[in-house]
């Protein structure tokens, strides 16, 4: 295992040795050590390694990863796993704002609790959050899949596009465009499955509703204007 100290070593060069590992090298395990809240940790990961985060992170952590394995022993800041391709990322703690924004694939779970904008615009990551969800989470999703143990904020989904939200808890409310919409069992088969990748074992996907597009918004019709 590679480690690096953050104590010791700037974090530049840290992201640099990651971004240079080749496809077939044999170093694969990354463990760092001493992140104090950095920003930008391990971000732009293109290799298939596994990176162990011991401690607090800050903005962007995993950002852009494309087929990394990143577990993070603590909290991160605001926009963790941001436009990840693929791979997975774990967090042991909470999340701040907007986690997994715009992501594109890959998995994000997260262990505590996500702050407000969680999954906002989201285009294919999958995201399932152990605790709560702060406000307008899904904003604009287009695809993808957001789960939620815990309970949502208000105008959870706001705009949705084909993204499927799935939540165990309570809705303060649902933002525009928003509904409950029937659980088929092709969705309680899909959400089995994401339960199962992320770890959780103490939660049945018929536990939970599903929340998704009306599609009233896709296009601009003056009967609608009220909901814009």
């Amino acid at each position: 295992m590679q480690v690096f100290d953050l104590a010791t070593r700037p974090l530049r060069q840290l992201n640099q040795a990651l971004h240079e590992i080749e496809s077939g090298s044999n170093e694969t395990a990354w463990e760092i050590l001493n992140p104090k809240g950095s920003h930008a940790v391990a971000v732009g990961v293109d290799q298939p390694i596994s990176i162990i985060v011991r401690g607090n992170v800050g903005y962007y952590c995993g950002g852009m990863n494309d087929g990394g394995t990143i577990t993070i022993h603590g909290s991160v800041g605001p926009g963790v796993g941001e436009n990840m391709m693929s791979g997975a990322i774990f967090v042991s703690g909470d999340a701040s704002q907007y986690a997994g924004a715009t992501g594109k694939g890959g998995i994000l779970v997260i262990n505590g609790n996500a702050s407000s904008r969680c999954g906002i615009s989201m285009k294919g990551i999958d995201i399932v959050v152990r605790g709560n969800i702060g406000h307008m989470s899904a904003f604009m999703a287009q695809s993808g899949n957001l789960v939620v143990l815990g309970d949502a904020g208000d105008a959870l989904g706001d705009s949705i596009y084909e993204a499927r939200l799935f939540v165990r808890g309570k809705v303060k409310s649902l933002g525009a465009d928003c509904i409950v919409k029937e659980m088929r069992p092709e969705h309680i088969e899909l959400l089995r499955d994401l339960l199962r990748r992320a770890g959780v074992k103490d939660a049945k996907p018929e536990e939970f509703t599903r929340y998704g597009s009306a599609r009233t918004l896709y296009n601009f019709n003056i009967d609608n204007a009220e909901a814009y």
